[in-house]
């Protein structure tokens, strides 16, 4: 049975997605020095599922089944890559017995590194299927590519799925940021091979990891093989011609966007050395050579540099504290309040992977008591048009292109950002040396944000001129409104000639 692809995500995505960050969150733990005394290992009911946190950033689900198989059979794993934490549910609750109690009493190592364990409030993993067979499979993926700095084609794809089993079909969206969903033949293995050997690991160095889940649909349905759909079993699908039916003025793309504009070879993936996660040892390599992003992604029609934003609070939003927030993923150029739409806004962006990164990351978030929209926007550039006074008595419009705020104007000053979801944790940087713990409470009060709960400064050198360290706040929402109004404040110290101007962006610690 064929299953359309739209009405799958719209119906069920958004609501597992929920369900399993909730699983997640509810999975509270104890600090690794009282896990490791057995002191907190059972303030939570026991349960066939176990929390496990503190992995390594290369760990992938076959990591995990190859460390705890042998508490006992396990028939799921749900992994979060950006948390460094997972959840693996067990058949029998004896064997999540075993493992909890072995990481209470002894080190776990997990791809060489050691992990700490819990029982999860969960009973149960959401699986995106719904299915009441815990061991329940499907042969189609769900692949959701986090933190994509780089192009996601087919043919990407194809050439980090197939080494581990023959792919019929690919399918890629951009509903909810960038999505696949991968077909292998009618056998299971091959699709549980992969999801074992890929869940968790990088395309490329440090970004666009994956996390597989089984899909809902059976069956994948292509109509036509390009960049974002093809099937394998008819390569006389037509390809979509580019352009077809209209002339363009400056042909194909801007000498910019050539065969080498991302530089050098991308890196190698490693796939696991067992051979259980291969079809065969002597035509598959041991390594998978991922090809450069193509410049031919670029004129895909449905991309877009532009992001609209849906959701924003009519009085506490504007252009400012819209740069504030979305320039964590890329560039901002302009960004437009719609007077037609009251609470929608256009943010037009350094490129389309730019607005691919700000959906995935702020998509369904909270500010302000109102849950933000952000999608792709038909419009490929922003008019300063219409031009009102929003009700802050600030203007609708505001061109960011030439401020020292943007954070991707340079390869250099690209790689110094770490792409991160929002969490409770902020980092903040370029203070100057004589501000205290008490001056930052009183800077949110002024502004009449939440404070934070707890202060961490890192040890700067003696000759420093500024100072950086950590903000924890009570919830996620919290830190999100803190950053979207105080980032880049300008904080002024008495004598000083210039500014020193504050920067905030969401920590990899997830708490303090």
């Amino acid at each position: 049975m064929v299953f359309p692809l739209t009405h799958w995500l719209s119906r069920s995505s958004a609501a597992w997605q929920g369900r399993v960050l909730e699983d997640a969150r509810l999975s509270t733990f104890a600090s690794p020095e009282s896990v490791r005394d057995g002191e907190d290992s059972h303030r939570i009911a026991q349960s066939p599922v176990v929390h496990v946190r503190g992995l390594c950033e290369a760990v992938v689900e076959a990591d995990l089944v190859e460390a705890l198989e042998k508490f006992g059979p396990i028939c799921y794993v749900m992994m979060m890559p950006f948390k460094r934490q997972a959840l693996v549910e067990f058949e029998m609750v004896e064997s999540a017995d075993k493992c909890v109690a072995c990481g209470s009493s002894e080190a776990v190592y997990i791809a060489g590194q050691q992990a700490f364990f819990n029982y999860s409030t969960s009973k149960r993993i959401t699986r995106p299927t719904n299915s009441d067979n815990p061991n329940s499979g499907n042969k189609v993926l769900l692949l959701s590519i986090q933190n994509p700095l780089y192009p996601i084609t087919t043919d990407v794809l194809y050439t980090v799925c197939n080494p581990i089993g023959s792919v019929m079909r690919i399918v890629i969206f951009k509903r909810n940021g960038i999505q696949a969903m991968v077909e292998y033949p009618f056998c299971l293995s091959c699709a549980q091979k992969a999801k074992a050997a890929l869940n968790g690991a990088d395309i490329y160095a440090g970004c666009c990891t994956l996390k597989i889940e089984y899909a809902r649909p059976t069956r994948l349905n292509v109509i036509r093989n390009d960049n974002e759909s093809w099937d394998y079993t008819k390569p006389y699908l037509v390809r979509r011609e580019r352009g077809k039916g209209r002339q363009a003025i400056l042909g194909e793309h801007p000498s910019s966007y050539g065969d080498n504009g991302y530089g050098s070879h991308c890196p190698l993936l490693p796939l696991p050395g067992n051979s259980r996660y291969k079809l065969s040892s002597h035509d598959i390599p041991e390594v998978v050579a991922y090809p450069l992003p193509q410049s031919s992604s670029y004129n895909n029609h449905g991309s877009s540099s532009v992001a609209m934003v849906s959701g924003l609070h009519p009085t506490k939003m504007n252009c400012t504290r819209i740069f504030n927030l979305f320039c964590l993923y890329g560039n901002i150029e302009k960004v437009k309040f719609m007077k037609s739409v009251p609470g929608t806004a256009l943010v037009e962006m350094g490129d389309e992977y730019a607005v691919d990164r700000a959906i995935t990351h702020l998509n369904s978030i909270k500010v302000f008591g109102k849950r933000l929209n952000v999608c792709v926007s038909k419009q490929h550039a922003v008019i300063p048009s219409q031009v009102f006074e929003l009700e802050d008595g600030s203007s609708s419009y505001k061109d960011f292109a030439m401020t020292r705020n943007n954070r991707f104007t340079s390869q250099g000053q690209a790689s110094k950002n770490i792409i991160q979801p929002p969490s409770c944790v902020l980092h903040y940087y370029n203070v100057p040396p004589c501000i205290s713990e008490d001056q930052l409470l009183r800077l949110c009060s002024e502004h009449d944000v939440p404070g934070f709960t707890k202060f961490k400064m890192f040890d700067a050198k003696p000759s420093s001129k500024t100072i950086s360290g950590l903000l924890e706040f009570d919830s996620k929402t919290h830190a999100v409104e803190v950053l979207t109004v105080l980032n880049h404040y300008q904080i002024r110290i008495p004598n000083g000639s210039n500014p020193y101007t504050l920067k905030l962006c969401f920590s990899t610690s997830s708490h303090l």
